[in-house]
């Protein structure tokens, strides 16, 4: 018996902001980063509450990859009167506001509302109830997995996103790739996920490089915020698989970023799990449909595969993501890491759902395959 389910409430398209002017709430937290309330975004959200004679209180001080005491400090200034918790940001003021809001809940035995605005079209953080947080003392990612952690209101407003460097929105767009892509292979997979994947990843193919070249287009913004939301629909059922669990010990160990940690290492993960072992009929088959329905494939399934590897890795190569980490690491640390790194990869919760179950020999092979020089 399977299950699909959905109880975060979708909020989008232009203007979707508007929203706030009828939600119900007392006092309210907002989590951001810097960036978030200096620049004035933060002001969209706010003159609606102070609008509404709602108060308020900001927490801007969330940084990429939170760690365990960004996260107790915001819980700490959360006041006791506090009934609405709203993250404004990427994942990682999303995944934190997860984190601080179920904390509080739990230590005041109340129920918090939880709104969460994305302002980066990767995570899927606002549909999922997946939350990574970091351990900066053994330098790995935390994956968490509980409903309690979805929000209760998704607004997905492209307004946020359209300041959002290329090369940010390069690194998220690829995000949602990999999620759709490794939702579509996972042992969880099932007829309702896979309509929110493989339409996220036509998406990604149709729009990511389109606003990578133009960031003020604002359809294909508002595309890329849709296609991020169905790929984390898709994935917060399914799980993910080990291009996932790879990301997030590469992004604990060396910090970089993660959609490009996973846009790296995106296409040894669907060779190593499709033809490159030929008895994984089941993912040949579900990246071969996915090939022919993008216009890739043939009538062969092999083939087909690696038609849509390859176009994987054209559209990486369009969006400027290097292949090789020999520019962005110390090479002989990367190296001496390896084994650790494809430890922590081999415990991720993500690899239980990945199509093929590695070894650690196996994950120590794909990370070798991320530098140019022979190790």
């Amino acid at each position: 018996m399977e299950y699909f389910g959905m109880s975060t409430k979708i909020c989008m398209g232009m203007d979707s902001l508007k929203e706030l002017e009828s939600i119900d709430a007392g006092q309210v937290f907002i989590i951001c980063d810097p960036f978030m309330n200096h620049s004035g975004k933060i002001n969209l959200i706010t003159d609606i509450l102070k609008k509404r004679e709602i108060a308020y209180k900001v927490f801007d001080k969330i940084v990429p990859d939170p760690g365990i005491e960004l996260v107790a400090q915001a819980v700490g200034e959360l006041m006791d009167t506090t009934d609405t918790v709203i993250a404004l940001g990427g994942g990682s003021a999303i995944d934190a506001a997860k984190v601080v809001r179920k904390i509080f809940e739990v230590s005041k035995n109340k129920k918090v509302q939880f709104i969460a605005i994305p302002t980066t079209s990767g995570t899927g953080s606002e549909l999922t109830s997946f939350a990574v947080v970091s351990d900066e003392e053994t330098q790995t990612k935390i994956p968490l997995v509980d409903d309690s952690l979805l929000p209760d209101l998704a607004i997905l407003d492209c307004e946020f996103t359209m300041s959002v460097p290329a090369s940010v929105t390069a690194d998220t767009g690829l995000d949602v790739l990999t999620h759709a892509l490794e939702a579509l292979a996972s042992t969880k997979a099932n007829d309702f996920t896979d309509a929110y994947a493989i339409r996220a990843i036509m998406l990604v193919f149709q729009y990511l490089k389109r606003v990578v070249d133009n960031g003020n287009d604002r359809e294909a913004r508002m595309h890329m915020h849709n296609a991020s939301a169905m790929a984390g629909i898709a994935f917060n059922q399914t799980s993910l698989g080990i291009c996932h669990s790879l990301a997030h010990a590469l992004g604990g160990r060396f910090h970089i970023p993660h959609g490009r940690s996973n846009a790296m290492l995106l296409p040894h993960v669907m060779e190593y799990n499709t033809y490159l072992d030929l008895d994984n009929k089941e993912t040949i088959k579900r990246y071969a449909e996915l090939a022919r329905a993008l216009g890739f494939g043939t009538y062969n399934d092999i083939m087909s595969v690696k038609a849509l590897v390859r176009q994987v890795t054209k559209l990486i190569k369009s969006v400027n993501i290097p292949a090789y980490l020999d520019d962005m690491v110390d090479i002989k640390e990367y190296k001496n890491a390896i084994e650790d790194m494809a430890k922590n990869a081999l415990a991720d919760k993500c690899t239980i759902t990945n199509p093929k179950q590695p070894s650690l020999k196996d994950l120590e092979k794909i990370y070798k395959n991320l530098v140019k020089q022979k190790i």
